[in-house]
């Protein structure tokens, strides 16, 4: 945030300080980056929509104790792959792939179910 700040003064300064309304745009930038943490993925709904809607196909916990399937991979599995982080598998889950079912996850349930898988590294 403070390189957001800095860099908008920097804006200001050069604009000339008669155009108030990008201080306004700066102002806004900032503020909803600093509530960024509020709007955070919640892990603890992850696992739930995990345990709900994925499990009956891939192993989501470590005390899972059967696989759903030899088909799909477990969730720490997932987790441990290299350069496939959470935003790579929110965006995953979001697009359609043939090997699983279309479960309309809205943007917020796939962040929460890739931050939960993300824990499991």
């Amino acid at each position: 945030m403070v390189s957001v700040t800095i860099a908008c003064m920097g804006m200001f300064d050069m604009i000339g300080r008669g155009k108030l309304a990008h201080l306004g745009v700066c102002v806004t930038v900032a503020g909803i980056m600093a509530n960024a943490p509020a709007m955070a993925a919640d892990p603890h709904n992850g696992e739930r929509l995990a345990h709900r809607w994925c499990e009956a196909c891939h192993v989501v916990s470590p005390t899972q104790r059967r696989p759903g399937s030899d088909q799909a991979p477990p969730f720490a599995t997932i987790a441990k792959m290299p350069h496939f982080g959470a935003a790579e598998i929110a965006l995953y889950l979001l697009s359609p792939h043939p090997k699983m079912p279309d479960m309309n996850l809205t943007r917020i349930e796939a962040g929460d179910l890739a931050a939960y898988i993300s824990t499991l590294k």
